[in-house]
């Protein structure tokens, strides 16, 4: 299949894997690329322990780059997040200029400034997905108008940290996709089958991006127990609670438990934050498979998990429509 996505990115299937916080590295990104899809290295990629240093962090992910290269000619792509402070950007986005990597995903949030950013990359030849936080109107605009080669219409259905908006997945597209007409967009949220994709296209999205139902594949980072609960678990299933900036879900746990119940009894933000300790009890729920002190962040598309499969077959399953 031939679109605006594919031709840009220059991939064989409308499909972008998401760059989960550490349950991404090499083997996962080279399979969805090799599968005809786009993979992408996501925060801490390949890593068990953290670092404080942006250098370091850099170096890491220069690795795990090389680590791809040997896996897969496809293109894949790396994550950047631009926010206030640029201490880690910079030197990430240097680097992944100097090892010419095909895509960056580019994640931010509301209000920040994308000129320069997308200016360094467009004159790297990189293609830029453009996915922020809360998508809306105004930031598609901007996207299309630096030059964006793809934007993400991110719905409230999706894992990870959820859109302060609230607006679902089948409402944020077609919104998206009226506003734009030089960029196309992709679809996240709640996609786990063949029918969320059916459904993403028939709103007018190009092409879709999952991160939950790449967390289920054998060629995932995840913990094993996650993947099997994950198999076991549905929508209705899920803790939902706020956090910072907005919103987070979970599949249940002892600590999410315990984050339920301090929404309800009415703690602030900033001390369900505290309590949910960030990426570090991320990577005990689901890199490490921790119950007892991590969560395990997922979308709406966890009900469409039936088994632990290839990635291979996952996306063949989600591009039935597209394969000749």
């Amino acid at each position: 299949m031939k679109n605006r996505i594919t031709e840009r990115l220059g991939i064989k299937y409308p499909i972008i894997q998401g760059p989960m916080a550490w349950l991404t590295d090499a083997k996962l990104v080279a399979a969805v690329s090799n599968a005809g899809g786009l993979g992408i290295l996501g925060p801490s990629a390949g890593q068990t322990t953290s670092t404080p240093s942006p250098e370091e962090t850099m170096e890491r992910m220069r690795a795990e780059i090389k680590k791809t290269r040997a896996l897969t000619d496809k293109p894949f792509g790396v994550v950047i997040l631009v926010d206030t402070d640029m201490r880690f950007t910079e030197p990430l986005l240097e680097m992944i200029i100097e090892e010419k990597v095909a895509v960056a995903l580019v994640n931010g949030l509301s209000g920040m400034d994308y000129t320069d950013t997308f200016k360094k990359l467009k004159n790297a030849g990189i293609k830029i997905v453009f996915r922020p936080l809360d998508p809306t109107i105004e930031n598609a605009k901007m996207a299309e108008r630096l030059g964006a080669d793809v934007y993400v219409a991110t719905g409230f259905d999706e894992g990870g940290t959820l859109p302060g908006a609230q607006i679902g997945t089948l409402s944020i597209v077609p919104l998206i996709v009226d506003a734009v007409k030089d960029i196309p967009v992709m679809a996240a949220g709640g996609i786990g089958d063949i029918r969320g994709v059916r459904a993403a296209f028939a709103l007018g999205a190009e092409g879709v991006f999952l991160g939950t139902r790449f967390l289920a594949t054998e060629e995932a980072r995840t913990a094993q127990n996650i993947k099997e609960l994950m198999v076991k678990t549905n929508a209705e299933d899920l803790h939902i609670f706020r956090t910072l900036p907005y919103f987070y879900r979970s599949i249940p746990t002892k600590l999410s438990d315990e984050l339920v119940e301090m929404d309800k009894n009415g703690a602030s933000r900033e001390e369900l934050a505290i309590k949910q300790g960030g990426g570090r009890n991320m990577k005990a729920g689901m890199l490490d498979g921790d119950l007892e002190n991590g969560y395990i962040s997922v979308g709406l598309g966890v009900s469409f998990i039936k088994e632990i499969s290839p990635v291979g077959k996952v996306i063949k399953e989600l591009m039935a429509d597209f394969i000749n």
